[in-house]
């Protein structure tokens, strides 16, 4: 775990009332060989294979221009909310239905927790410090992974993408697209905002660049931001990663001891 030097005397978190925490969920809160929570009905025997051969062609078009960052932020904003409303159509187009859902995040097994991380989210219920996830992922399988773990706690907010159905039947996605890049549009509801009134000290937790956007230093008294690298994250862009987060944790690493680091 990498801590940089500038940020190891600066960390305020005495006081547990002032903070709150932002995360990514996919590949954050999950370890980094984890399915996404995009990935889930793809990897079980409850869809078509042309549905998991169409999505599979998004993937390997899409993907390559999320991760590069040479591409124009405007430019690139606009391929990637085309990617997510293409995925969600498909599942329109195939008519997927609740139930499927509904099986699917019966067998999570695809997603794992990082080490440490069901204990992380325990001891911020029991100091009553507000959990903010942030996902790109599909909002279903997030909230039945905390479900299924008996840790959907109240102090913790999901805004994701949920999907919703009519007469049992994929519709669409509730509200606007979240997707990795437009994390930073995100409005939160009014009940949840006043949550976090009076807690100006945050931390971020992210796998991407793009994740440290969740969060405006400019409104916050304090901000720490915690990277998790992933094995496969582009090579030429790793420097930059461990330059932008305060606390880099890589493989091998006790990733969520940030209890014993933090506060």
């Amino acid at each position: 775990m990498i801590i940089h030097e500038n940020i190891k005397n600066l960390i305020p978190f005495s006081n547990l009332n002032n903070v709150y925490i932002v995360a990514d969920f996919d590949r954050t809160i999950t370890t980094g060989n984890s399915k996404t929570s995009w990935s889930i009905l793809a990897n079980s025997n409850l869809v078509p294979d042309s549905y998991i051969k169409e999505r599979n062609d998004l993937f390997n078009y899409y993907r390559p221009i999320e991760i590069d960052e040479t591409i124009d932020s405007n430019k690139k904003n606009m391929l990637v909310k085309e990617w997510f409303q293409k995925h969600i159509e498909l599942f329109v187009k195939y008519k997927m239905t609740e139930e499927i859902f509904k099986i699917a995040a019966t067998n999570l097994r695809m997603l794992d927790f990082r080490p440490g991380a069901k204990e992380f989210l325990e001891f911020l219920h029991e100091n009553n410090i507000p959990l903010i996830i942030i996902s790109a992922g599909i909002g279903n399988f997030i909230e039945e992974f905390f479900n299924a773990n008996n840790c959907y706690f109240n102090n913790i907010y999901v805004s994701s993408n949920k999907i919703i159905f009519k007469n049992g039947i994929a519709v669409g996605v509730e509200d606007n697209i979240i997707h990795s890049l437009n994390k930073n549009e995100i409005s939160l509801p009014s009940y949840i905002t006043k949550k976090l009134e009076n807690r100006g000290q945050v931390i971020l937790l992210g796998d991407q660049l793009s994740d440290l956007n969740m969060v405006n230093k400019d409104l916050h008294d304090f901000v720490l931001s915690v990277g998790f690298l992933a094995d496969d994250y582009p090579k030429n862009q790793i420097d930059d990663f461990k330059s932008k987060f305060d606390i880099i944790c890589e493989k091998g690493d006790n990733y969520f001891n940030l209890k014993n680091i933090l506060f």
